[in-house]
């Protein structure tokens, strides 16, 4: 199975930050599917979450599965220079990160919008979405 991240297809944020994976990663080894469609929703239900719970994106990397900061933190390697350096932050305490998450996850919707429908990926990328 491909390293994927699982996000929020409706969150303006949410989709910003998989735009921004797809031109920042050093290689392309990620695939993308939203919660709303059917392989995020069946894939959160695999790994033992519940798809309903858009408050966190998953990654599921190596067939392990991380959320909220973690995370966040695992798919930064994935970038390149500079956006890898993100990672520094991964020396604070989880609970922090965890907690600075939570308040950006929580509020969401109410600073940076969300739309009706998942966007709909360029051609060029299309491939690397699951739906």
């Amino acid at each position: 199975m491909p390293d994927v991240m699982i996000f929020d297809g409706t969150c303006n944020l949410c989709s910003s930050s998989v735009q921004f994976v797809l031109k920042y990663e050093s290689s392309p080894t990620l695939y993308f599917a939203s919660v709303q469609s059917p392989t995020g929703s069946r894939l959160m239900h695999q790994y033992g979450l519940d798809p309903t719970n858009v408050q966190t994106f998953v990654l599921i990397e190596s067939n392990n599965v991380y959320v909220r900061s973690e995370a966040a933190m695992r798919v930064a390697r994935h970038l390149r220079m500079p956006w890898r350096a993100v990672r520094v932050l991964d020396i604070l305490p989880r609970t922090l990160l965890d907690w600075s998450y939570d308040l950006i996850a929580r509020n969401r919707y109410r600073w940076f919008g969300q739309h009706d429908l998942c966007s709909i990926p360029s051609p060029s990328h299309a491939k690397r979405f699951l739906d």
